[in-house]
């Protein structure tokens, strides 16, 4: 039995992760948010990844491995997100080291290697990260895996296992992603068919046991076998798929954005343009685990799931 402590541990598979590991192993679940609906073997924790009690929280549990989940996922504040993102896995890691944790696993992000027109058709776990100013999220998540490559060299008795994860969806999942699937039309860009992969909620979260528990430590791409393109999309939603140049895009964008009418800034064409798109061969050979759902059955579930 491990002692496993797990950040953002309320959040959509901090939930299922607790779940899955609480039988057979010592669980601290720590969240900034109160937590209800635990096991009864779980010990829960109020715990900000930003705040000075990381160290001491960790120091004194002294557990064998650390899930760091915390995130911000959604635009808003960006310096808010920095803190989270940045310095709270910044502050995880320095506590890891201090308390001698043997194994760290971080969720990262396909989003971080960013958007970029002459990306890999398949992105590999050694194409370089480039992440994009524009985007908070991708631009946070990169200097994450600086911080993640630094430790790798400074603090070598911390395992790692780092997950870069695909657009996630599942039941109730809703996120910037998902409201585009929404909308009576889906947009696209003239010339770029974005593929999108996706990995189900279900299996990100086995992944990530098996990451805290018996797997071997490395870097995985983690999605869905398979992509579906915007064509795609739109022929399983029923919906029509208007393309547009870049340019006009940029400019729909500059009057929507600010009205409130998209979450899309025209800053932010890239983000519809030039998708990184995961290659999982390592997490099937390496790592071990096959998802159960190709990023197909990924999308149709949650399409069924939200009425789509």
């Amino acid at each position: 039995m491990s002692r496993i402590l797990i950040t953002g541990a309320g959040g959509m598979i901090g939930q299922r992760l607790v779940k899955l590991l609480a039988d057979d192993h010592e669980v601290i679940a720590t969240d900034v948010a109160p937590q209800t609906d635990l096991p009864d073997s779980v010990e829960s924790l109020p715990m900000d990844v930003c705040g000075p009690d990381v160290a001491d929280i960790i120091g004194s549990k002294m557990p064998d491995a650390v899930v760091h989940l915390a995130s911000i996922l959604e635009p808003g504040d960006r310096q808010f997100a920095y803190q989270v993102d940045v310095e709270g896995t910044r502050n995880v890691i320095t506590a890891c080291v201090a308390a001698s944790v043997r194994r760290l696993v971080v969720t990262s992000s396909g989003a971080a290697y960013g958007y970029h027109a002459d990306n890999p058709a398949w992105l590999k776990e050694t194409d370089p990260l480039r992440g994009n100013p524009e985007f908070a999220y991708s631009d946070h998540k990169r200097q994450v895996e600086q911080l993640l490559t630094t430790a790798r060299r400074d603090a070598p008795h911390l395992e790692q296992v780092v997950l870069r994860v695909c657009t996630v969806l599942g039941e109730g999942v809703e996120n910037q992603i998902t409201s585009l699937f929404h909308k009576p039309r889906l947009l696209g860009v003239t010339g770029s068919e974005s593929p999108f992969v996706f990995i189900w909620t279900e299996d990100l979260a086995r992944i990530v046991e098996r990451a805290a528990t018996s797997g071997p430590p490395g870097i995985y791409n983690v999605a869905g076998d398979g992509a579906l393109t915007m064509s795609d999309l739109a022929k399983r939603l029923n919906k029509q798929l208007i393309r547009l140049p870049v340019g006009l895009l940029k400019a729909a964008l500059a009057i929507a954005h600010p009205l409130g009418l998209s979450r899309f800034g025209a800053e932010q064409v890239r983000f519809l343009q030039f998708r990184p798109v995961l290659d999982n061969t390592a997490l099937k050979t390496e790592f071990g685990y096959t998802p159960k759902r190709t990023s197909a059955e990924v999308f149709d579930l949650w399409r069924r799931e939200a009425g789509l």
